[in-house]
């Protein structure tokens, strides 16, 4: 597809595509998940399986359908993937992250059961992850990313402990990575991209920050992510998918312009993403359904009454 002589990446949405929400085969795709553990895909996602829980059981509670989710069982493996250092894995037996950790707190805000794990070692791991220059490592392994710093304001903001690291610090590195566009990298000097920009903007909007954005000239940038087709892409040239309906729109949420994007388009495509079979959301129309993208349901909901992470503000929502 080209546009007066530039060429777009883009997809075509049938005519035929699914055009209404099938909730009730959504929420069956996401009750079976896990129900059969050799499963080839279950196995494939152990490295993730925290955040995968926490992306169903938000999908769940905005449908309505939590109880069908088995809470004691969802508890007892989070409290088995905390480890002595306070941190939790993604996993039994895998290394904690603060990925993981923030989804673990995600999941125990939902069901109001945080005590269930020990949260002053959760608040030593996470402010031990600070560095000299408020940056924030993943884990013990060092890594520097933006999403990670905004796990860890995340995780002490629903914990109520935020004194617990240095809140000036992480916020000047966080503002060293904005870009001339705008926008967000992972580190100072990185190529701005949707995903970062969710982070950082729900990082600069729970520790009070958001002023120091150009929501206009960010704003911009984000609707510049949308495709004829009515999807969203991450970065410039680069395909839709429909991950991006959620950071992208959570952005322009948090920087006041969601009413700058054509959102009746970016439903279309959504909804065409949708597998009429099996239930499940696709990256793009035709393609197989994937947990994550299930996740993108809130898209089609707005903000929805009765979300405790959603009440708490888009900036609490999620991590990945």
């Amino acid at each position: 597809m080209a546009i007066n002589g530039t060429q777009i990446k883009d997809v075509v949405i049938k005519p035929d595509a699914p055009n209404s929400l099938i909730l009730d085969k959504h929420a069956d795709y996401i009750a079976a998940y896990g129900s059969k553990k050799d499963d080839y895909e279950y196995t494939l996602s152990e490295y993730l399986r925290m955040s995968g829980i926490y992306w169903g059981l938000t999908v769940m509670d905005l449908m309505g359908q939590l109880d069908r989710m088995n809470q004691e069982e969802i508890i007892d493996f989070i409290k088995s993937c905390q480890h002595d250092c306070g941190g939790i894995s993604a996993s039994t037996g895998h290394d904690p992250h603060l990925l993981y950790t923030l989804s673990a707190v995600q999941i125990l805000t939902l069901y109001d059961r945080v005590k269930a794990i020990d949260v002053d070692k959760v608040v030593d791991y996470v402010g031990g992850l600070q560095q000299e220059d408020g940056s924030f490592a993943g884990d013990k392994w060092g890594e520097i990313d933006t999403r990670f710093s905004f796990c860890a304001v995340a995780t002490l903001a629903l914990l109520g402990r935020l004194d617990a690291v240095d809140v000036g610090k992480a916020v000047e590195f966080v503002l060293s990575c904005m870009n001339f566009d705008g926008g967000f990298g992972c580190r100072p000097g990185s190529e701005s991209h949707a995903g970062q920009i969710y982070c950082c903007t729900g990082f600069l909007s729970i520790t009070g920050q958001l002023h120091q954005v150009n929501a206009d000239l960010l704003g911009w940038w984000l609707c510049e992510r949308q495709l004829p087709s009515g999807g969203l892409n991450g970065r410039p040239e680069k395909l839709p998918d429909v991950c991006y309906s959620w950071w992208v729109l959570a952005a322009l949420k948090i920087i006041g312009r969601i009413h700058w994007i054509d959102k009746a388009k970016l439903r279309a495509f959504i909804l065409a993403c949708q597998d009429e079979e099996t239930g499940g959301f696709a990256d793009r129309p035709g393609d197989m359904p994937a947990l994550l993208k299930a996740l993108w349901i809130r898209d089609m909901t707005g903000t929805v009454p009765g979300n405790q992470l959603l009440k708490e503000g888009f900036g609490y929502c999620p991590s990945q």
